[in-house]
């Protein structure tokens, strides 16, 4: 049996370290992005629900939800990175057509900085929903 020099374990032992260091800096904002992209999802059939009710929520209040949620999570999310896309729609609402503007799609761009010892990258997320 071949005796592995003790250099090599010393250096697997650094890249194990190093990939450690790396999945802890980046996983939390991963599952984070994760989170707001779960909810950036759910946006459109909410929006399809308060229509059939009547009041269908305009784009600033689409924004604030996203921006809320965003924020509630610690990402650096602006309005500017919201986009909103619509198209009419018809809901029956007690047998009465409404009118309103269906969400087709929302894209949230923004990026994260994240500095790291001698190295510094910024992290782009595109969570969106809708068709495209």
């Amino acid at each position: 049996m071949t005796r592995v020099p003790r250099w090599r374990v010393v250096a697997a032992a650094a890249v194990l370290a190093a990939l450690a260091f790396f999945l802890m800096s980046f996983a939390p904002l991963y599952i984070r992005n994760l989170r707001l992209q779960n909810f950036v999802a759910g946006i459109p059939q909410r929006v399809e629900n308060q229509a059939q009710s009547g009041s269908p929520p305009s784009d600033d209040v689409l924004r604030d939800w996203v921006l809320d949620r965003a924020h509630g999570l610690g990402l650096p999310v602006k309005a500017g990175d919201i986009r909103i896309q619509r198209s009419p729609a018809t809901a029956r609402v007690e047998g009465i057509d409404v009118h309103y503007l269906r969400v087709d799609r929302i894209d949230v761009h923004y990026l994260v900085r994240v500095d790291l010892p001698g190295y510094t990258v910024n992290l782009h997320f595109y969570p969106g929903a809708g068709s495209r």
